[in-house]
């Protein structure tokens, strides 16, 4: 959410920001929160205006009493009243005023940054760098879930039984591989530094509304029936939510903050074939990285976060490259945004393992995570980055570590979470 003030001096440079993210429709709100903000100035004038002419027949009315003018004191409580009426009233249309501006400018979207390429859609996002060299081996690579099949590795049958689709079960190896990188990518944030923690998995309305945009909130997030709780879409939405209506002291900045747990999303839509099985899915986990700095430190972290993501892919074999997203792809309280892709020699492409955001002071304002500072009071900036997300990350490790004869090598850095072995064996 920008600043009241930034909007009102800087109206053209909203509006070209909306237009390079390809969002025409919500340019008629920028004039219309100028507007009301306009009338909730003038408002709040007429309100300041009619409480000191109150103070000041107040005091008319007790001199009037002290001379015995009973009549005269009578018509100035009357006008006493009326002031007090029209009080009410203003103050009224106040609250209804500043409801109209918030929730225009939480629709209005975040300024990106100058660097940002200026594209559509997801088609128009960038290659930056790639890093390990990709391989396609002369054996044919199966289907993903073929693949765990061949370790009695998941149960996709039972799973539509008792959840429906977009659900599994893994099983023996699959599963402990699963938990084994998820182990791993925590030892692997704590050694960098970052605190590990383990968030509430359902979070409030206020705290919803503060981390993402409406438009994210329908599309991903489950609402308990009867509940003011939704089940989080990724841990960085408790993560931040951690910071709500809180004063930092700039000392306590970075926060940096590593964070496990279960994902619920709806993933609404159709899917290709390569985005079924485990790829696209309605319950997750992850391993979540995020960040809470000082205004001037955020494009240096956003570096380290991907950075991050890159070496752990790499330290297990894994070939991946960063990928800009462009205006168009960025959602509304993003600054900028990079996703790392992992490589697949099923596909002889990349494909979508993480995403790596600087939001500046979007999410600060929404949720009010302020840092008391040597020269005053200011909104920190977030960041967030996802660690890794098995089951798709499993998707990635099964396809650039399957061997010819259908068993499966593990990395050395993942041994030691894997019982001390040394490859996963075919069961069938």
């Amino acid at each position: 959410m920008l600043d009241i003030k930034f909007v009102r001096n800087n109206p053209d440079v909203v509006k070209e920001n909306i237009k390079k993210k390809f969002q025409d429709e919500k340019l008629p709100l920028v004039d219309e929160v100028l507007e009301l903000d306009k009338r909730n100035r003038e408002i709040k004038q007429e309100v300041e205006a009619l409480r000191a002419e109150r103070n000041k027949i107040s005091k008319e009315i007790g001199a009037c009493m002290a001379q015995g003018k009973k009549e005269e004191a009578e018509e100035l409580k009357k006008q006493v009243q009326a002031n007090a009426d029209r009080v009410e009233s203003l103050s009224a249309e106040e609250k209804e005023v500043e409801a109209k501006i918030k929730k225009n400018m939480m629709t209005i979207p975040n300024i990106i940054d100058p660097s940002v390429p200026i594209g559509k859609d997801d088609s128009e996002n960038v290659e930056i760098e790639k890093f390990g060299e990709p391989v396609v081996p002369e054996f044919e690579i199966p289907y993903h879930t073929d693949i765990m099949e061949s370790f009695n590795g998941i149960d996709l049958e039972s799973a539509g039984r008792v959840a429906g689709n977009g659900f599994y079960y893994l099983m023996g190896d699959i599963a402990r591989l699963h938990s084994a990188v998820l182990a791993y990518a925590r030892d692997f944030m704590i050694d960098r530094g970052f605190t590990y923690c383990v968030p509430p998995f359902m979070i409030r309305s206020n705290v919803v509304t503060g981390v993402m945009s409406f438009a994210e909130m329908d599309s991903m997030m489950y609402k308990i029936e009867g509940e003011d709780l939704y089940l989080i879409g990724t841990s960085e939405h408790s993560m931040i939510g951690k910071f709500i209506d809180t004063m930092l002291e700039e000392e306590q900045l970075p926060q940096t903050l590593t964070s496990y747990s279960p994902c619920f999303r709806k993933e609404k839509g159709a899917h290709g074939i390569e985005e079924r099985g485990v790829y696209r899915i309605h319950q997750f986990e992850k391993q979540e990285m995020i960040v809470v700095c000082k205004p001037e430190d955020s494009m240096m972290w956003y570096d380290k976060l991907w950075q991050n993501t890159v070496d752990l892919f790499r330290s297990l074999d894994i070939p991946v490259r960063t990928l800009e997203c462009c205006s168009g792809d960025l959602a509304d309280l993003k600054v900028k945004s990079c996703d790392v892709e992992a490589w697949s020699p099923r596909q002889k492409k990349y494909f979508e393992v993480g995403s790596c955001s600087n939001l500046g002071d979007a999410q600060a304002r929404r949720l009010g995570i302020r840092v008391k500072g040597a020269e005053g009071k200011y909104f920190a900036h977030t960041l967030n980055n996802t660690v890794v997300a098995p089951p798709r990350m499993l998707i990635a490790f099964l396809e650039n570590n399957l061997q010819a004869d259908g068993s499966v090598r593990i990395p050395e850095v993942l041994r030691p979470y894997m019982g001390g072995k040394e490859k996963l064996e075919k069961k069938k």
